[in-house]
């Protein structure tokens, strides 16, 4: 048989999340282990009893029947002490740990012999390790949910309208931090029609702000702010100064600020001061997401939404949970494919393997020994980019002629051709086909002409078949609208149906000849910096 797998129910208040929905339980199985639910665990998120015993679960009533029966525990919160207490000895523990924060439980945890992977310590750095991040998954969905309390808490709609009423301009968002919390407010805040402005340290996130809709607001400072594994780097105090000025003039002009700076092992930095806080209109709504580790707001009041300067304050240290079901299907999503890494022989059993990099850098005991923390991975080295080599001036051509000319035998022969082709038309045919053909070459070759002069850069295959066929409706038209004299010098106008139709010809080529380029070259103009 293969180890059991233990899901304990979340004993943190406010926590809804649950570290395994049944469809996991369902591939878990299928991996060869035997899973235990604690009878409950997934009430919050809305996963009922009866769908964790359908997927293969075995759901057994107290706390203690998982922790001790389980060879391997799923915790979303680090363990409490009375947990560790009921933790087999020699089992292993799965989920966010926090080792830098959590000293006294590591040393419990090393007193039971436990074998521990924090899923927070994940080399995220690693592009084989992303499928196991439930840091970014987690804070993508605190980022949406940060935008949903400020809509709650903010008293206009965040899209401009224009009613018989009145109208009602967009809500002015600045989110400060663009990591991945960061990018999904800016992201929801756009598509729900807001103003957005953000800030990072990290000036490579511009070009992400502005693809999710938001404009990115840069300090008037020089100084590289990326730090160790995608995070942000405390900056200087020169930085910092330019960086509490620029917030300044922010906080008075937006009508939600998002906070979401964090470093890791250290308290949030603060962003927001009281005085910004006061110069904010009356209304205007914060959430700081940091609230949990301290705050990017000087007053913020960690768990609970306050009013202070006539500002609301946000404070919620549970914005996840908040979204449990979401929360909890992306999290054990995670977990399971950690677990594939550990138990690549699908058989039940794991292996910790300190060779795999990632792995490694998850493991912060290991059978009671400290393991953490661990050496930064090896990341395959980047090759430095070769020279480009001297490019010889391409010949200059007419648009796409740039081809090298023909030879004097080639073009010999080919006018050759051509003038036996037009003379035996011209001994042969009739007089009446005579001039429509004469009307088809002039409208082939201008038709040519416009398709062989187009910028490189517009033409397309699509473009050319249709500049072709509206240069020779175009010349048949204007044929029919003005024909050619007869020998008394007199136009045999056609009859008006004819005539409207002609006209409606070249209406319509001018408009899809002219709409094309125009259209054409501001599809380009969405891919020029």
């Amino acid at each position: 048989m293969g180890l059991v797998v233990g899901v304990p129910k979340e004993t943190a208040a406010g926590e809804k999340r649950v570290a395994t929905v049944p469809d996991v339980v369902a591939k878990l199985v299928k991996l060869g282990f035997q899973v235990a639910v604690e009878s409950g665990a997934g009430d919050a998120a809305n996963f009922a009893d009866e769908t964790y015993r359908a997927a293969g679960a075995k759901v057994v009533p107290t706390a203690r029947d998982v922790w001790a029966g389980s060879d391997i525990v799923f915790k979303v919160r680090p363990p409490t002490e009375d947990e560790v207490a009921m933790l087999r000895e020699g089992g292993t523990l799965i989920g966010f740990v926090w080792p830098a924060q959590n000293a006294d439980l590591m040393q419990q945890l090393a007193a039971r012999k436990a074998t521990v992977l924090a899923i927070d310590c994940l080399p995220r750095q690693l592009s084989r390790a992303q499928k196991m991040d439930a840091l970014t998954s987690m804070a993508g969905i605190s980022g949406y949910r940060a935008v949903i309390e400020a809509a709650h808490a903010f008293g206009r709609f965040l899209n401009g309208q224009v009613t018989a009423a009145g109208k009602i301009p967009p809500a002015k968002v600045f989110i400060a931090g663009a990591g991945v919390a960061g990018l999904a407010a800016i992201g929801t805040a756009a598509n729900l029609g807001a103003i957005v402005r953000a800030n990072d340290t990290r000036a490579e996130v511009a070009d992400q702000v502005v693809s999710l809709g938001g404009e990115f607001v840069k300090v008037d400072y020089e100084e590289e702010g990326s730090g160790g594994g995608g995070y942000a780097k405390v900056m200087s105090e020169g930085f910092q100064a330019a960086q509490r000025a620029m917030y300044a003039e922010q906080a008075k002009d937006a009508d939600i600020i998002i906070t979401t700076a964090l470093i890791p092992g250290k308290p949030a930095p603060k962003l927001i001061t009281a005085e910004m806080v006061r110069s904010m209109r009356p209304g205007s709504v914060i959430v700081d997401m940091a609230a949990e580790q301290g705050g990017n707001c000087e007053l913020t009041e960690p768990g609970q939404a306050v009013v202070k300067h006539g500002v609301t304050i946000v404070g919620y240290t549970d914005l996840v949970s908040r979204l449990a079901k979401q929360s909890s299907t992306l999290y054990s999503n995670n977990l399971l494919r950690l677990t594939e890494e550990l138990c690549k022989t699908k058989d039940g059993t794991i292996n910790v393997n300190f060779d795999d990099d990632a792995i490694r850098g998850l493991t912060v005991l290991k059978d009671g020994e400290l393991t953490w923390p661990a050496p930064p991975p090896k990341l395959p080295a980047v090759a430095p980019k070769p020279k480009a080599a001297a490019v010889a001036p391409a010949p200059k051509g007419h648009g796409h002629g740039a081809g090298e000319p023909m030879s004097v035998r080639g073009l010999a022969t080919t006018f050759g051709l051509g003038a036996l082709v037009f003379l035996l038309v011209g001994l042969y045919a009739p007089a009446t086909f005579l001039s429509h053909f004469t009307v088809f070459v002039l409208a082939c070759f201008v038709g040519y002409m416009v398709v062989w002069n187009v910028t490189p850069s517009l033409h397309t295959p699509l473009m050319s078949v249709t500049n072709a066929i509206s240069s020779i409706i175009a010349i048949g038209a204007l044929v029919q609208v003005a024909p050619p004299l007869d020998a008394a010098g007199s136009a045999n106008r056609p009859n008006a149906l004819i005539l409207g139709l002609a006209v409606f010809a070249l209406v319509l080529t001018a408009v899809n000849m002219f709409g094309g380029f125009a259209v054409t070259r501001r599809m380009l103009a969405m891919f020029r910096k």
